[in-house]
């Protein structure tokens, strides 16, 4: 199954680094971060899983959990995590899920059916499609979907830019340009009318097309 934005994020169950949890529940009313890895003990995954623990107090501001994934045991992340805090100087405190039956690979569409139901004996190359990220609303619905291929770092300020984006529009009736950053001015759609932006922005905004008006930021 092909997971696509405004899906409802598939519900599990699983045993991870914090105990046992049901992903919806855990979720709960927050928004929520899942990011995946084809294997414990791998240089460019211990570098983002440092770099998301010292971005955790960024998301907690955004009122967003942050999850990681790995096929391999839960034991093997406590033992990775004591690495990751000695090389990025950061201790991963949020929770990581062993996958090690692929159930929550399959179920995000990270891999095929067809991959067998055990972590056992694969390498980081079977996995490498396992290097996603889902950001996940309160309605559990996944609002974006990116898969970065196993050589390249993942940009994390550019999901915590990307979050800015969808919270802010979820909440106003606006839309982001291109390189947009949290305070930029942004767009009025063109599903609101010229009438309905001079009610709603008393201030004023700028036409440079009839469909492209810029106004300040919402607060």
């Amino acid at each position: 199954m092909s997971l696509r934005i405004n899906d409802t994020a598939p519900n599990f169950k699983a045993t991870t680094t914090q105990g046992e949890l049901d992903f919806h529940e855990w979720i709960g009313d927050s928004w929520a971060i899942l990011f995946s890895h084809p294997k414990d003990f791998t240089p460019v995954c211990t570098t983002e899983l440092g770099y998301m623990a010292s971005l955790q107090p960024e998301f907690d501001k955004r009122n967003t959990k942050i999850i990681g994934l790995s096929v391999d045991p839960v034991d093997n992340h406590e033992k990775w995590v004591k690495d990751i805090e000695e090389t990025q100087g950061h201790l991963p405190k949020y929770p990581m899920i062993g996958d090690t039956d692929l159930n929550v690979a399959k179920l995000y569409d990270m891999l095929p059916a067809s991959e067998g139901d055990s972590s056992e004996g694969r390498t980081p190359a079977d996995n490498a499609t396992v290097r996603s990220v889902f950001i996940i609303g309160p309605d559990k619905k996944i609002k974006l979907t990116m898969t970065y291929p196993m050589t390249t770092g993942r940009n994390f300020d550019e999901v915590l830019r990307v979050l800015d984006s969808i919270q802010l529009t979820s909440t106003h009736v606006v839309a982001t340009p291109v390189n947009w950053r949290n305070g930029d001015d942004v767009i009025i759609p063109p599903s609101v009318s010229d009438e309905e932006a001079r009610q709603k922005y008393p201030q004023g905004y700028r036409t440079l097309k009839p469909y492209l008006r810029i106004v300040e930021q919402p607060k």
